[in-house]
């Protein structure tokens, strides 16, 4: 392992190159999780809310057990997780054969439409494919063969997966939020990017900065701004950069999002009201925190 370290760091072109390779395969798997996690937290909970029903209103569920409205989600099959049933058309239901499942490549080569069928494939399949080995290899070429390379890598997969999820159904799961929060102090525990007093004060200052928000808003307009899951990733970069960190990833966070909800506001025609997810722009902003966080700050302070 020492020796393939060290050859990576002599060529870091070919070391850039199967960062990108290898995070575009890991990013076919991420379209996987977008898709599925959210069906099985549904499922999930459906199962909790019949329990619920059966146990304390037994009348409501005969009801709905009578007229068939308790199976969760039937369209899926009743064993359904990140790794089974294999991928398959939406459409047609025609299994998606390994060649077909290569990342970018296979899109291309199927022309964007299912072999079977020929109906069009989303472009979105392949764009967080490109989107994560890029994101990857610019790791690479940051960091190089390092362990740091290696957690921002993990953490960038996540970033991904939470933010396909959250544009698509306006959720940042726990499942990802929470076990990567924990991740960040552990690595902070050997000061990899930062302290560990900085990333337990971050973890907590990340949350309280936009809990804080959140319940302003909600007191001054009777309106819910933002998700809890918002918190809990404000929190995970807090853990992972340190609180010092914190007022770049809000600054930069809010300058995107205001961006480009002005532009869906003026080209797409959506009202004020119209709710847009935030976690995205979190994401991008606690990312380039991570890569370029502390040049921005010294470029900043330089100007002052």
């Amino acid at each position: 392992m020492q020796s393939f370290i060290s050859l990576m760091g002599q060529y870091p072109i070919v070391f850039i190159a199967l960062a990108f390779v290898f995070a575009a395969v890991i990013g076919s798997f991420i379209n996987v999780v977008i898709f599925r996690l959210p069906v099985m937290m549904k499922r999930e909970w459906q199962q909790e809310c019949n329990q619920f029903l059966e146990e304390y209103q037994p009348a409501a569920y005969q009801a709905l057990e009578k007229q068939k409205l308790l199976k969760p989600l039937d369209q899926f099959p009743e064993r359904f997780n990140l790794v089974v049933p294999n991928s398959t058309c939406p459409k047609c239901k025609a299994a998606i054969k390994p060649w077909h499942n290569l990342p970018i490549v296979g899109w291309l080569l199927l022309g964007g439409k299912c072999a079977a069928c020929k109906q069009p494939i989303s472009v979105r399949y392949p764009i967080f494919e490109f989107l994560n080995g890029a994101l990857v290899a610019i790791l690479a070429w940051h960091f190089g063969p390092t362990i740091e390379f290696a957690l921002a890598a993990v953490l960038s997969f996540a970033l991904i997966a939470m933010t396909g999820i959250d544009l698509d159904e306006m959720l940042l799961p726990d499942q990802l939020t929470l076990p990567f929060l924990w991740l960040g102090i552990i690595a902070n525990y050997f000061n990899t990017f930062t302290s560990l007093d900085n990333a337990i004060i971050g973890a907590i200052a990340g949350y309280l900065s936009l809990w804080s928000v959140f319940w302003l808003f909600k007191l001054l307009t009777g309106k819910e701004g933002m998700g809890y899951g918002d918190f809990k990733l404000m929190a995970l970069f807090g853990a992972w950069l340190g609180w010092q960190m914190l007022p770049l990833i809000i600054l930069l966070s809010s300058l995107v999002g205001a961006v480009i909800g002005i532009s869906m506001i003026i080209f797409k025609g959506m009202g004020r009201n119209n709710p847009i997810p935030f976690g995205p722009y979190i994401a991008l902003a606690g990312w380039i925190a991570l890569v370029w966080g502390q040049d921005i700050v010294n470029w900043y302070l330089g100007t002052l």
